[in-house]
């Protein structure tokens, strides 16, 4: 007489396991998340110096910010800071430029999260023309220095 061992898992052991898989997911997932919406400022925060640095060539040859420098994006188009984002499918901020103020001898340009990138702790990214660095509507206790 052969004795039959069956092979296999019990329902405890099962349990165990998707036990474990729970809990790392939900340690993983939000960390994961941060982890893409930090991606995507970077890659903004490097456009608006970009944006920024060509309305200073701008200024040094004609005095003045205007609407022309307001155009001259970086080489490569950028994947989530696009220069028309009402068209762009993939899109997480909207770039603006506030008002240049008097005689075109300011301006501050601000990147405003939208869709799942509104849950940003940093808010809205603004660069003046002086190369102040800002945030606004951003978590409390956030600072520039993480933002940026």
């Amino acid at each position: 007489m052969t004795i039959r061992r069956n092979a296999g898992f019990t329902l405890i052991e099962l349990m165990i396991v998707v036990a474990v898989i729970g809990i790392l997911a939900a340690i993983a997932y939000p960390n994961y998340q941060e982890y893409l919406r930090k991606s995507r400022r970077a890659e903004c925060a490097a456009v608006l110096v970009g944006v920024a640095n060509a309305m200073e060539r701008r200024f040094s040859t004609t005095s003045r910010y205007t609407n022309d420098a307001k155009d001259q994006w970086p080489l490569q188009e950028p994947r989530w800071c696009p220069r028309d984002s009402a068209d762009a499918a993939g899109a997480y901020y909207d770039l603006s430029f506030a008002d240049a103020g008097p005689e075109d001898l300011s301006f501050v340009i601000q990147a405003v999260p939208k869709g799942v990138q509104k849950g940003d702790k940093c808010g809205t990214l603004t660069l003046d023309n002086t190369g102040l660095k800002g945030l606004d509507g951003g978590a409390a206790g956030v600072t520039i220095r993480e933002c940026w």
